[in-house]
Formats: structure tokens, sequence, C-alpha cells
């Protein structure tokens, strides 16, 4: 196989199944530590690595304009979608995080639309969205469960806010390292999301961190960020970003599995129907 083929089966790899493992990664890292924190932690770490060897191997500093571009992408795509998804989980089981983050594509899409032009209106994307959002309302207005709305609501603008991002990294002036570029996004968004912490009060007292906790956010900052956030940047300029964010639909799936297999969540029947429905429709969306 061509060497380009090898690189992409292989980032594609990185994004479905990694991404998809580490929902319950976070779900164990807030369970003792506090969401922002362990959000800023990860992604401050990452970026920290990924920026400075990218430097160390000749990476060229991004200017002032670029500074000022990725930290929109900083505020976008880990402020407010990773810090988020950290405070969700707190209260949501990683398997229902994981498909209500599968809405990704659909966004993506409309804003496409909205804002590249570059796609056309389709009736069957309005469809698409009145499916999703029935299988979120599946999920989240589960008589037997209480306050799970707000956490959803949560999660739904995290994925806003990271489809916008997404679809902006496509006209903004970035740096065209691959490296220096991720590692400067995480990097700024770790150190936004620091702050935010101090300032809702994360760090009075300073948190412990567990030894399982702190293998957690290792395992994030490591194989979630460094390797699979990487790969999808990577992917983001060479593809369709409609056909990169396909990782939604697939990563509910390892997610669902692996939180029922090793974190001894339900899987129940309105869980499954309501992740059945925000899954088709994201592979309608995708696949029209």
């Amino acid at each position: 196989m061509p060497r380009a083929r090898v690189l992409t089966v292989l980032a594609f790899t990185a994004i479905y199944l990694i991404w998809g493992s580490t929902y319950l990664a976070i779900r164990i890292a807030v369970a003792t530590v506090p969401p922002l924190f362990a959000a800023g932690t990860r992604f401050f770490f990452a970026g920290a690595v990924l920026f400075i060897w990218a430097l160390a191997r000749g990476g060229a500093m991004p200017s002032r304009r670029e500074w000022r571009n990725l930290a929109i992408q900083g505020v976008l795509l880990f402020l407010i979608a990773y810090g988020g998804v950290f405070w969700a989980e707190k209260t949501l089981p990683s398997g229902i995080t994981s498909v209500l983050v599968a809405t990704i594509p659909i966004w993506t899409a409309l804003l496409q639309i909205c804002v590249l032009r570059k796609e056309s209106f389709r009736w069957t994307l309005a469809g698409s969205i009145l499916l999703g959002l029935a299988g979120v309302a599946v999920l989240a207005f589960d008589p037997g469960a209480s306050l799970t709305l707000a956490p959803c609501l949560a999660v739904l603008v995290s994925e806003v806010a990271w489809s916008t991002g997404t679809v902006l990294s496509k006209i903004l002036v970035l740096p065209k390292n691959m490296l220096i570029n991720s590692g400067a996004q995480m990097l700024l968004g770790g150190c936004m999301l620091l702050v935010c912490s101090g300032l809702f009060g994360e760090l009075r007292p300073l948190p412990h961190v567990s030894l399982r906790a702190g293998l957690a956010i290792l395992y994030l900052a490591v194989a979630g960020s460094i390797i699979a956030f990487t790969a999808y940047i990577w992917l983001l300029n060479r593809m369709r970003a409609t056909a990169v964010t396909s990782y939604a639909y697939v990563n509910p799936v390892v997610a669902l599995l692996i939180g029922h297999w090793f974190g001894n969540e339900a899987l129940g029947v309105r869980t499954a129907l309501g992740a059945a429905l925000v899954v088709f429709s994201v592979v309608v969306a995708i696949r029209d």
C-alpha cells in the first residue's frame, strides 16, 4: 500500500478506537479530580510535549496572526468543548456522553453549509438533525434518572463548539507544521482550562490526584491527545471535514462496550434505542 494510504488508515484507527476508549478514562479521572483541572492538566501536558518536540525538530514559531487563530481554536476545541465534556461526565455515564458527542458530524455539515458555503442544504440533513435530537431526548429524559438534562445540554454545546473549530480550521491561517499546530492549540487550551479551574475554585484546596486518576489523565494526554488529536489534525488537512468526523458514529459503539464491560455502566433498552437513533442520524448525514 502507498505510504499515504497506510498513514490514513492508521490515523482513522487512532480517532476511531483511541477516542472511543477515552470516555471511560475521563469518567475515571473526574470521579476524584475536579473536571476543569483534569482537562487542563491533560492538554497542558500533551500540548507542551508536542510543541517543544516540534520546535526541537526545526518547527517555526507561529506568527502573531497564527497565535491569535490558535487561541481561537484553543477556546473552541478545548476550553468549551472539553471543559463541557469533562464537567458533564461527573454525572453522565461515559457511553451516553459518547453518543451525544456523535452529533458532531451533523453540526459540522450544517456549519459548512452556513459558513463555508461548500455544501448545499439537503432535506436529508434536516431529517438527520431531527432524528439525532430525538435520540438525545430518549437518552436525556429518562424518568428513572434525575438531573440528566443539564449535562446533556452541556455536551451538545461542547460539540457545537468543536464543530465550529473544525470548520474554522479550513479558513483560519494556522501553522503548516502539524505538530506545532496541534501542540500550540492544546497548550493554549490547557492553560485556559487551568486558569478557569482556579477561577471556579477547583484549586482550593489543591486537588488530590489518586494513582488511578493520574494514570487515566496520563492515558488521555498521551493516547487521546498526542496521538489521536495529531492524527485528527493531519486528516483534516487532507480530507473533507464531514469525512473526518465520521469517527463520531464509531466512538459510541466502542465507548458503550468499554463502559459496560470495564466501567459497570448499564446498557439497557433505552440507552440502546437512543444510541441507535443518534448513530443512524449521523450515518444518514455523512453518507448522503
